[in-house]
C-alpha cells in the first residue's frame, strides 16, 4: 500500500493552514509528520482521513483517489486515533477494541469479529485487561487499547495523531516502539504526528517537517533534523552528536534566554 499526498491546500475561512503539502508513504515504513505548533499537522492527518475537505489537492492510496471510496471502505483502509477520545470512557477495553469491527459488520458481530479482536488483544498484550474499563487504566494503557482498535480495523494505513502525547517517558517509549513494530511486522504504512524530536529521530523512516502549513524539508530522520531546519522551524539553537554508541543527542538551547543550561535527551538510533 502506498499514500500519496499531492498539492494539499486547506483553509479555515479565509485563514490559509495548508498549502500545496504533498507526501509519500509506503507500507512497513513509518512517516513522522514534526513542526511547531499551529504549523498544519493535526489538519493534515485530518485531510487524509476526509475528515477534513481540501480545497485543492488530492489524497491517493494505491494511485486511486480517497474520495471515490464511500466512508465505510475508508474505515476498511484507514485506522485513525486521534488525540483526544471522549466517548469510551464507558465502554471496557474489549467492547473498545470491538467498535473498530463495525466497518465489517453488516447484521452483528460474528465468530471472525471476535476472532480477530481476540488476536488484537493478544498481540497488544492487552488481554488482562480486557473486562476492564478504559478509565481504571493508565495513559499509555488506555492509548494502546484505541491503537488496537484501529488495528482491528484491518487497516492498511495507520493514521496517529501525537500518539504519545500527555505520556510519562516509559508509556512515550512504549507506544513508539509499538508503532514501529506494527510498521515493520505487519507491513502496515504509519503518518503520525510527532512532537518530541527525540522521537521522531529514533522512530521514523521518514520525517515530514512543516512551517507555517508548507513543506519546509522531507527525507530521512538524519537529513531532515539538522540544527539548521530545527532553527529555521522552531527557533532554537541545536546540536546533533553522534555517539560511540551510535546514539544521536538533540540539545535544544532557547534562543530567548541567556542561560547556559541545556535541555537534553539521548535517544537509541
Amino acid at each position: 500500500m502506498k499514500l500519496n499526498v499531492n498539492g494539499i491546500c486547506f483553509r479555515y475561512g479565509s485563514r490559509d493552514i495548508l498549502q500545496d503539502v504533498e507526501l509519500e508513504a509506503k507500507s512497513g515504513e513509518v512517516l513522522a509528520v514534526i513542526g511547531s505548533n499551529g504549523a498544519g499537522k493535526s489538519t493534515l492527518i485530518r485531510c487524509v482521513n476526509r475528515i477534513l475537505k481540501p480545497y485543492l489537492g488530492t489524497v491517493l492510496l494505491d494511485g486511486k483517489e480517497i474520495g471515490s471510496f464511500n466512508a465505510k471502505e475508508r474505515a476498511c483502509m484507514l485506522g485513525y486515533v486521534p488525540q483526544t477520545t471522549k466517548d469510551v470512557f464507558s465502554f471496557n477495553v474489549m467492547e473498545t477494541v470491538l467498535m473498530g469491527r463495525k466497518p465489517h459488520v453488516s447484521w452483528g458481530v460474528g465468530k471472525r469479529d471476535l476472532e480477530i479482536v481476540n488476536s488484537v488483544l493478544q498481540r497488544m498484550e492487552l488481554v488482562q485487561f480486557a473486562e476492564r474499563f478504559l478509565h481504571e487504566l493508565s495513559g499509555g494503557e488506555r492509548q494502546k487499547v484505541l491503537i488496537a482498535r484501529a488495528l482491528a480495523q484491518e487497516p492498511e494505513v495507520l493514521l496517529l495523531d501525537e500518539p504519545t502525547s500527555n505520556l510519562d517517558v516509559r508509556y512515550q517509549l512504549e507506544v513508539m516502539e509499538l508503532v514501529q513494530s506494527i510498521a515493520q511486522k505487519q507491513g502496515k504504512c504509519v503518518l503520525m504526528v510527532v512532537h518530541d524530536l527525540n522521537l521522531a529521530a529514533r522512530f521514523a523512516d521518514q520525517i515530514l517537517m512543516l512551517k507555517d502549513g508548507t513543506v519546509f524539508a522531507a527525507g530521512a530522520p538524519e537529513d531532515v533534523l539538522i540544527p539548521e531546519n530545527i532553527k529555521a522551524v522552531y527557533g532554537v539553537e541545536s546540536m546533533i552528536i553522534n555517539t560511540e554508541l551510535g546514539r544521536h543527542v538533540i540539545t535544544i538551547k532557547p534562543s530567548n534566554t541567556r542561560q547556559e543550561s541545556r535541555v537534553s535527551a539521548i535517544v537509541g538510533s
